[in-house]
């Protein structure tokens, strides 16, 4: 048979593990609960406790509870005052707020470990609409996704179970509140971490990002390690990759581009797919000029301009993008000559005319 001090102490111990709190936590909360059980008692006997000032002392191993007490200006004439039977009494009275105190260290305890975790992924299961936030269940608390946190497309079913960016914990009236997001950049940018181990170990570096959530995002990499393709790391083999961060996303198009130094290389890049772009750079309008060729122009721009503007949020730089006229090759030239022969006024000799 077991004794007293071993099961209080094994009854600490699994409330420690369970909560994930520390014994002396718990202890604590113990005591400060006994002390206002007793205050309580005491009032409700007509005794003075305003007078007073009061601790307890639990011993860790048996769990006895003895009450202190000592006048205010007289700190130390610190005397036993436990009642005979204190000990069922102070069970009884101070369950309640020995419960409410451990699920504040809970919480507390809880708020610190995902503080630690803003920044990171995480997942959880869709708990409720709020109106248009969304309230999240994240295991052991909740987290809510703002409106302006969802990507405005995306079709959130009660119960789906998703990924997330923990961006921040704002303090509330109501306690701390864990604010989650499926909308920012570095959503995309902790995704493709996950996704590719060479931006976790540091050999690919994600340098630039620009999204516009639900639609497209554009990105921009480097390599810190000889011999390792930045793009081709992101993308996987057959695209598995990059397909896995897409299907994340929902769909969502993700264009990988090389970063480089060279600013007009960059901003030409970042204009893909289309191709053969002549750039000219403007520094102190920090204004990019694009020339494109007649069936590269629409993909320079985009649906409802789109791509550009992606490309510009990307760079920093204002594009402008115009059409490339077209030069004459000089076989175009004769052939435009000799039309221009047969098309001009001949007298009966068939020499042609000139106009004065």
């Amino acid at each position: 048979m077991q004794t007293p001090r071993t099961e209080f102490a094994q009854a600490l111990r699994a409330i420690a593990t369970e909560r994930g709190l520390e014994a002396d936590v718990i202890l604590d909360t113990i005591k400060q609960a006994i002390v206002a059980a007793y205050k309580r008692d005491a009032r409700e006997k007509g005794e003075d406790t305003e007078s007073f000032d009061y601790d307890a002392e639990i011993h860790p191993s048996s769990g006895e509870a003895k009450i202190y007490s000592w006048p205010l200006e007289k700190p130390k004439e610190r005397k036993d005052v436990t009642p005979p039977g204190f000990g069922r009494i102070a069970a009884q009275t101070a369950k309640q707020v020995i419960h409410q105190k451990i699920r504040e260290a809970e919480k507390g305890a809880i708020m610190d470990e995902f503080s630690g975790r803003i920044g990171s992924l995480i997942s959880g299961i869709i708990l409720r609409f709020e109106g248009p936030d969304v309230r999240i269940d994240l295991g052991r608390t909740e987290g809510i996704m703002p409106a302006d946190e969802r990507v405005p497309n995306e079709r959130l079913n009660i119960g789906q179970r998703l990924s997330f960016l923990l961006i921040d914990i704002k303090e509330t009236m109501k306690g701390k509140l864990i604010i989650l997001s499926r909308a920012s950049p570095d959503f995309v940018k902790k995704l493709f971490e996950r996704e590719v181990p060479e931006i976790s170990t540091g050999s690919v570096e994600v340098k630039l990002i620009a999204r516009e959530a639900g639609v497209r995002t554009k990105m921009a990499v480097s390599s810190n390690q000889s011999g390792v393709d930045p793009v081709g790391s992101c993308v996987g083999q057959k695209g598995v990759r990059v397909q896995a961060v897409t299907n994340e996303l929902g769909g969502e198009r993700v264009d990988i581009i090389p970063y480089t130094e060279k600013m007009s290389d960059l901003v030409k890049a970042a204009l893909a797919p289309a191709e053969g772009l002549s750039v000219t750079l403007d520094e102190s309008s920090r204004t990019a000029k694009i020339k494109a060729p007649e069936d590269q122009l629409s993909l320079a721009i985009g649906k409802d301009g789109q791509n550009a503007r992606l490309a510009a949020k990307l760079t920093g730089y204002k594009i402008e993008i115009k059409e490339t006229k077209p030069t004459k090759t000089k076989k175009e030239e004769v052939k435009t000559d000799e039309s221009e022969e047969l098309k001009a006024p001949k007298n009966k000799s068939g020499v042609i005319v000139k106009g004065s």
